[in-house]
C-alpha cells in the first residue's frame, strides 16, 4: 500500500465530506479511493469514517488520525518551501578542496567579492596537493590539477596554460639569461616536489627533459615561488602558481619558445541532477575566476 497516497486520500475525504466529491477533486476513481480508505483502515485495524447513504463523518479514531495526517502533511510542505527557498535563494555551507598555491593566490584574494554577492553562503576550505575522496570526505567542490577519472563526478576544465620557467630580475641581472634548457646546467636552480627533472620543447616540438641542480630543494608551493621572487634561484612552476608575480614583473619568464602545456586544472563535483544552488553560484565563480585575459 502506498501509505502517502492513502494519508491523501483520507485528507481529501474528510475536507471535501465525501468519497464522490473527493475522487473528483484528486482525479481518481470512487472505487479507488473506497479501496484506499478500506487498505488504510485494513493496516491501521479500525474503522476511520462512519458511511451512511447521505453522508460520510470521521470515527473519534478517525478524527484523531485525520489531525495527525494533517501535521504530517504540513510539515512536509514546510519541509519543501524551506529546502526549495534555499536552494533559490543561494544560501547555506560549502565544503570545497583546493590545492595550496591556487588558493592561496587565487582563490582566497577574491572570496570578498564572492560573499559580497551571496552573504547567506559560508565557505569552508580545506587545502591539499595531494588525492582526494569527493564522496567520502564530503567536499561539495574539488579544484585538482592532472587528469582526474571518476565516473562519480562531472570535471569541468578551468584552463592548462603553460609551463612556466622563470627567475627574479636581480638573479638574472647577476647570472644572465640563459638562451636554451640546456644553459640551465650552469644556472643554479631551484628544484621543487616534481624533481629536477625539468621539461621542454625542442625546435621540432618534441619533449625534452634537462636535468637541473642547485642548492635549494623545497617541497612547498608558495614556498617555491617565493624562492624564485627572492633571487634564489631558477624555477618552473604551472602559469597559476606565478602569474600575479610575473603580473607584478616580480618574476620574468623565460625559455617561452620551448614552454610545454601545462597540467590542465579542473574543477570536480557530485554528478548530481539537481545541483543545489548554492553550489552552482560557487561553481560559476571559480570558472569565471580562471578566465585568462
Amino acid at each position: 500500500m502506498n501509505k502517502f497516497m492513502a494519508i491523501n486520500v483520507l485528507v481529501r475525504v474528510v475536507e471535501s465530506g465525501g468519497f464522490t466529491a473527493a475522487a473528483r477533486k484528486m482525479g481518481m476513481s470512487v472505487s479507488a479511493v473506497t479501496k484506499a480508505i478500506a487498505r488504510l483502515e485494513d493496516e491501521l485495524g479500525t474503522q476511520l469514517f462512519n458511511r451512511t447513504t447521505r453522508q460520510v463523518n470521521t470515527t473519534d479514531y478517525g478524527q484523531d488520525f485525520y489531525e495527525r495526517c494533517v501535521q504530517i502533511l504540513d510539515d512536509l510542505e514546510d519541509a519543501e518551501t524551506l529546502v526549495k527557498s534555499r536552494n533559490v535563494a543561494a544560501e547555506g555551507r560549502i565544503r570545497a578542496v583546493v590545492p595550496f598555491s591556487f588558493g592561496r593566490v587565487t582563490l582566497v584574494p577574491a572570496l570578498p567579492a564572492f560573499y559580497e554577492q551571496y552573504p547567506n553562503i559560508s565557505v569552508e576550505l580545506s587545502f591539499s596537493d595531494g588525492p582526494v575522496d569527493l564522496v567520502a570526505d564530503g567536499y561539495d567542490v574539488a579544484v585538482r590539477t592532472g587528469q582526474i577519472m571518476d565516473s562519480r563526478l562531472t570535471t569541468r576544465l578551468l584552463t592548462r596554460g603553460s609551463q612556466i620557467t622563470a627567475a627574479s630580475p636581480s638573479y638574472l641581472k647577476k647570472h644572465g639569461k640563459p638562451k636554451t634548457p640546456d644553459d640551465l646546467k650552469d644556472h643554479n636552480c631551484v628544484v621543487g616536489r616534481f624533481g629536477p627533472e625539468w621539461e621542454f620543447a625542442n625546435k621540432k616540438g618534441e619533449k625534452t627533459t634537462v636535468r637541473v641542480s642547485g642548492n635549494t630543494v623545497i617541497n612547498s608551493g608558495d614556498a617555491y615561488r617565493e624562492s624564485g621572487v627572492a633571487g634564489v634561484g631558477i624555477v618552473q612552476g604551472t602559469h597559476w602558481l606565478m602569474r600575479k608575480d610575473l603580473e607584478s614583473g616580480a618574476l620574468i619568464a623565460i625559455l617561452e619558445d620551448h614552454a610545454l602545456e601545462g597540467a590542465p586544472i579542473s574543477v570536480l563535483y557530485l554528478a548530481k541532477r539537481h545541483l543545489p544552488r548554492k553550489v552552482r553560484v560557487f561553481l560559476d565563480f571559480i570558472i569565471a575566476l580562471t578566465k585568462l585575459p
